[in-house]
């Protein structure tokens, strides 16, 4: 038979591993939520990215409308990224005569509540111009 010193010392630690869960379990659901929302920072980066590069092969080539660009860019981005980039914007602000610029922006979709986050990715390239040999 169990004393009853033996009794109040197993019941001292009550409640231990209640105290180290509360303690522990917010620390990794905070740590799996920063994950989530690097990845999908990541995810709608690169998703920008391709957009821009898009609309910069669109706005390139020879005889290319104005508007171009920016136009192949949103229309890649509503399409292609729409889980990833919200509320995507794209422009071609900085364009010269032999360069194209398109710069695409958008929202982060946010695991945080409140949190905002925004992308802008700009790519720049030539114009593409025929030469004589």
């Amino acid at each position: 038979m169990r004393s009853a010193a033996s009794r109040e010392k197993r019941g001292s630690d009550t409640g231990a591993l209640t105290l180290s869960y509360v303690i522990i379990v917010p620390v990794f659901l905070m740590a799996v939520m920063v994950i989530a929302q690097a990845s999908l920072w990541f995810l709608a980066r690169q998703a920008a990215l391709a957009a821009a590069r898009q609309g910069a092969d669109a706005a390139r080539v020879s005889g290319a409308l104005p508007g171009a660009g920016p136009s192949a860019a949103l229309a890649f981005a509503r399409s292609a990224a729409s889980g990833y980039l919200l509320s995507p914007s794209a422009t071609g602000v900085g364009s010269t005569a032999g360069t194209v610029e398109i710069r695409v922006s958008g929202r982060v979709p946010s695991v945080v509540p409140g949190l905002v986050v925004r992308v802008t990715e700009a790519v720049q390239a030539p114009v593409e111009r025929f030469t004589a040999p």
